[in-house]
Parts: structure tokens; sequence; C-alpha cells
């Protein structure tokens, strides 16, 4: 046996002990198959190899079956990597390992103890890869890795056969991949698609393209999985999943069409390197789901920076004034009111380079500044694939512009920008995405993604990356009034799948009733005030952008402007209370000594939730709907009994010093 230690990790002897235990049950018990086991033996995968030389693993959770025997596999243009193939060794892999003091995730530091193996194999030609399977109790990671052979220093992988086989039991969470280049301006796909809850495995997809990472599975009464992906970088593409045939969902790379035809669907790199990690999260109830560190634990900061990010809260004049807000006189409106609230940010959307102009923005960046507001500024990151008109265009996506544009940001002070409309997963664009947040760091510029693709571990492996939007935003409350009327459905989804992942940047809390700058007019808002309230401690993003305007100064209750004023937006620690995807959530969060708990339901009759309040609690309060203010919490034994009403919510928050 061989231990692979990963770098800046201790072990104590007790650990080394344990491992060194579990590492005899990771050796081949026949020829062609080998079991490797979690720390703690909650979590099997069954690897085999079967006289065909054709690779499968198969996973179980607490001894039930969550994934049945699923391909594995790779076809590249130097050979193939998926029959006649010959097991040459295998060696076990230690990882203890973690991070600390990263602001962005559901908890500011996290440790892992994980066990693996490394699996070599040799096709017929003679040309060699490995299989890397490492797991912790909860979570299975694998990729395949490709070195440096027979003079040959680079590669393209044409296909994964990488699947996932859920028993014909499963039900799903899960959203469609769109055709490429419809929609608005042609942007698409950008993960903006209607989910799908609690649907048969066999439905087949709106758009016969599959579904987009991540996707939730219920395995009958036998547990949950989490199916996504992490590690995606300028050397790979990102990838989804088929739609299922009797139950097996393959990889699939980009269409062709994605991005006006522009970049190969095949990703390639040089040798030696590897694939993204594909994960798969496991539990027996949905809390391992919920509190997940899977994407990050998987990965490492791809550079230092040499910048301190702040983070907080931001107005936003575009998601209820639109387009006609982006003018000089409505951005000092909600800058000043960004300031009267204690807000750290503002965000200028598009069009400001012609509606203002850039001589009037440097102006108004510095009356920001004046009020102690920083502006984060809209940009496209269109250029030769899509038919965006809003500008300013044609900057990120070429090398000599945005080099010129990200000096004139620093000159100005500007600490954030906006990136919208990428509409694809090509490797190309994910060579974007990295220089956008690569050349911004040289600036200290940090960087917010929309109409975009799902973060894949980019909060731990960038450092100025602070959130994309990836989901069927808050934007649709405008346009829809159908959104509003499931808004309580879709926010009691996020929790258990789109935002269990990575950085959500939603954009929502509205405390207008209708969906206008007049607030007499438009979509109406079918959710409570404390709904609302209660979404920005259950969608975590370092950065939110409140849906407030200035007329809720005066309109809306004092309490929830008084709450919007002291909530967080990062967070040291994140638990799952209780829920059920699409129907109701409870989670909770804490910062530094203050925890929050939050509620929202989207059933059509009350919900209640026992809850443990700690006999050290301070400070204890309640905001519950219907109530003009702060409530006092009167446990009975520790015990605090939670009712939620139909799409409203609740709040307790206490200190624990």
């Amino acid at each position: 046996m061989r231990c692979i230690f990963v770098k800046n990790t201790t072990f104590d002897m007790k650990a080394l002990m344990l491992l060194a235990a579990l590492s005899v049950a990771t050796f081949a018990v026949a020829n062609d198959t080998t079991y490797v086991v979690s720390p703690n033996k909650l979590t099997e995968v069954c690897v085999v190899l079967n006289d065909e030389g054709e690779l499968s693993y198969s996973v179980k959770h607490l001894g039930n079956i969550i994934l049945e025997p699923s391909p594995l596999g790779l076809k590249t243009n130097i050979g193939d990597f998926d029959k006649g193939l010959k097991l040459i060794k295998s060696e076990t892999i230690c990882v203890n390992g973690g991070y600390k003091a990263v602001e962005r995730l559901k908890r500011s530091a996290d440790r892992y103890l994980r066990e693996g193996r490394m699996f070599y194999f040799q096709n017929p030609e003679g040309l060699t890869f490995s299989l890397q399977f490492e797991l912790d109790d909860n979570t299975v990671g694998f990729r395949y890795c490709i070195e440096r052979q027979k003079g040959t220093g680079s590669i393209v992988i044409n296909k994964e056969l990488t699947g996932f086989r859920l028993p014909q039991k499963t039900t799903a969470f899960i959203t469609p991949q769109s055709d490429a280049m419809i929609g608005w301006k042609r942007t698409k796909p950008s993960y903006e698609e209607d989910y799908l809850f609690d649907v048969p495995i066999d439905t087949r997809s709106k758009y016969d393209h599959g579904w987009t990472f991540p996707a939730l599975f219920k395995v009958g009464n036998d547990g949950w999985a989490l199916v996504s992906e992490t590690g995606v970088d300028s050397h790979y593409c990102a990838s989804r999943l088929s739609d299922s045939e009797g139950g097996l969902f393959r990889l699939e790379f980009p269409m062709p069409e994605e991005n006006n035809g522009n970049g190969t669907v095949e990703p390639a790199f040089a040798l030696p390197g590897n694939t993204p990690w594909r994960i798969i999260v496991l539990g027996k109830t949905l809390k391992p789901i919920v509190e997940t560190t899977a994407p990050w634990n998987f990965v490492k900061p791809l550079y230092d920076s040499e910048y301190q990010y702040p983070f907080g809260k931001g107005t936003w004049s575009w998601i209820l004034w639109q387009d006609e807000s982006i003018n000089y006189d409505d951005q000092v409106k909600f800058i000043d009111l960004a300031h009267e609230m204690g807000f750290q940010f503002t965000l200028i959307d598009n069009w400001w380079d012609t509606k203002i102009g850039v001589i009037r923005m440097e102006r108004l960046i510095k009356y920001a500044h004046s009020k102690n507001v920083e502006p984060i500024i809209w940009y496209s990151s269109s250029g030769y694939w899509n038919d965006i008109e809003q500008g300013p265009v044609n900057i990120m996506c070429d090398p000599i512009s945005r080099k010129r544009e990200m000096k004139w940001l620093q000159e100005n002070g500007v600490r954030g920008i906006k990136v919208d409309f990428f509409g694809g997963d090509k490797q190309e664009t994910m060579r974007l995405y990295e220089a956008i947040l690569s050349d911004a760091d040289d600036h200290g510029i940090m960087v917010i993604f929309h109409g975009c693709t799902l973060p894949r571990g980019w909060e731990l492996m960038y450092p100025n990356y602070v959130g994309s939007e990836a989901v069927l935003a808050s934007e649709n409350m405008i346009f829809s009034q159908d959104f509003c009327d499931r808004e309580a459905q879709n926010a009691c989804l996020h929790p258990f799948v789109r935002n269990a992942v990575g950085c959500m940047e939603y954009g929502g809390c509205f405390l207008n009733r209708r969906m206008s700058r007049s607030n007499e007019r438009g979509n109406i808002r079918r959710t409570t005030d404390v709904f609302q309230l209660a979404t920005t401690i259950l969608f975590q993003n370092p950065i939110q952008h409140i849906a407030i305007a200035p007329n809720n100064l005066t309109d809306a209750p004092a309490y929830c402007l008084d709450f919007l004023r002291e909530v967080p937006t990062t967070w040291d620690d994140t638990r799952f209370i209780d829920g059920y995807p699409g129907r109701y959530v409870v989670i909770a969060r804490r910062h530094g000594t203050q925890w929050y708990i939050a509620g929202v339901s989207a059933s059509d009759k009350d919900i209640s939730v026992d809850l443990d309040i700690p006999a050290e609690a301070k400070d204890l309060y309640l905001l519950a709907d219907n109530k003009a203010e702060k409530q006092t919490v009167k446990t009975k034994n520790g015990k605090y009994r939670a009712t939620i009403k139909p799409q409203g919510g609740f709040i307790i928050a206490f200190k624990m010093e």
C-alpha cells in the first residue's frame, strides 16, 4: 500500500491508524472487482473491470444501492480507453485536508477526511490512464488522469463514457438544457430554465438536450443523491447530463451550436492532465445535501491575490425600475438608498456607457464613494456569439479592450463588475470566464456573472469570484405573473439543488407588493414580507443585491428595513433543520456569534417545525407573518414550535457568546 498525501495537510496518529485499517477494505476481492470504502464505512464504491475490459462503478450508502453499475471510460484522439483495458496496479489515497477563512461559502472553514484509490489501466495499444476515486462518508468524487506517453504531449477528449445509473424507483428534481442560440438576443443556454419537481427519472427533457448540473435524485426511501461536477477551469468544458435511458444518465459535452458555433465541443489539454471531478453527494436525509462543501473540498486556489475583497448588501435600480432607471439622477437615488440603509454596494446595470456616459460615470463613481458606497458596474461578455445591444459590449471578450477597461476601472476606484450573457459551456467559454477573473484580480476587481454557467468550485479557485446567477432568478418576478405565483415553490427548491453547490446571485427580497416603479401596477407578489426577508438567509451569496426601492423607506414596515440593515451576507456555519424540495425549507446560519433560523413554505396549509433553542441563547427574537415588529420567543424546555403560513415565512435570531 502507498498513501498519497495532499499538500499542506497533516495527519494525527488516530487518523493514520483509521486509514491504515480501512485501506485493507479497498484491496481487490477478485481480479476484476475492487471496493473503495469511506472513512466511517457509510459509503462504498464498487469498481468492476469485466471480461471485455470495460469499466463500471456502483455506489452504496448506508447499505442501500444509490447508483447501479454505471459506465466509465474515455475516447480520445490518441486512443480509446473503454474496452480491452487491463488493470496494471492500484494504490490507496489518504486525504486529510481543509480550508479556512473563506467567507464566500456556507462555512468559513471546513475539514475533510477522504479515503480513496488510484487505479492504473492500460489499453490494447499500450497507452495508460488512471482513474481516481475519493470518498468521504457523504461524497463520492472521481476523475480521469492521463500522463504524457510515447512522446504525446496533448490530448483531445472526444467522448466520456461516464454515466450515473439510478434505480427505477428514483424521482428527480432537475432543470433542462435549452437549445443553443435561442431566447433573448440568442443568448441561451444560460441555466435559466424551469425546474421539474419529483418527476420519474425517465422523463424527457423539454428540448431533448438532457439536464444541467446539479441534479437531485430521491432514490425511493433509500436516500438522496446530488450529482454535479467541480474543478472546471480553462482546461476543460462544462458538462451536463443526457436524458435517462432506463435510469442511465450519461455525461454530455456542450452542443456545437453554442456560442454561435465558435469553439470546439471536445475539450483538450496538455499532458499530464486530468478531467474535472464528478461528485455525488449522498444522504439518507437531505441534511448532507444542503450542508455539503464537496464542490470546494476537491479544488484549490488557482492564484493568490494581493487584494482583500469586501462583501455585503447592495441596491439595484434595474430590478424594479428597469432600463429607464439607467440615468444619472436615478442612480444617485439608489446610491442614496444604499447609504441610508447602510449597504456597501450599488449595481449600475446595462446601457450606462451611452445613457450616462463615461465622463458622467466617473463623476457618479466619485459621488458613490462620498456616500461610502461601492459601485458594481455591468458589462456584456459578448462580441461574436449573440445579438446583445445593451452596452458596454465587445470589451470583456477582447483581451486588449479588457486590459484597457480594467485599468480605467481601477483608476476610478471601482471594486466590482457584473458580466452578463455568456451562452455556452465550451472550453473556449471557460477560458473567457477565467481570463476575466484573472485580469480583474490584477486590478483589485471582483466579478459577478449573470446569464452564465453554474460555478463549479470557483469560490475557492478564484479569489475575486463573487457569485453567479445560473438560475431562473428574481427578474422574472417583473416579467411574469406566473413566476410570482410560483415564487414560493422555487424558493423552497434552490437550497437543496442550485444553491447547494455554489453561490447563487438571485437578487431578490422585494418589499414592493407590485412589481413596478410605482408599486401600484404590474405583477403581484404573492409571498409575505417575512418570506422575502427569510430568503436573504436561505439564499447564499456573499454580495446580495436587495430588490428594494426608495419608496420602501416610507411604505415598507420599519422592522423589515431594520432587519435588512442588520442581516449579514457571509456565514461561518450552515445547518439544515427541516424541509422538502419545493414544499418548505428551514435552515440555520451563523455569522460570528449571531445565529439566524429562517423558514419559508410553498404549501397550501400551515407547516409546523419543532426547533431546539439553546438555553444560552441571548437577544432572542422572532419575525413572523402578520406581525408588526419583533416578537419575544417563549420556549418550552428549550423547544419552540414555529409555524409557517402558506407562501409565508419566519425568522428567529439569537446570539451564542
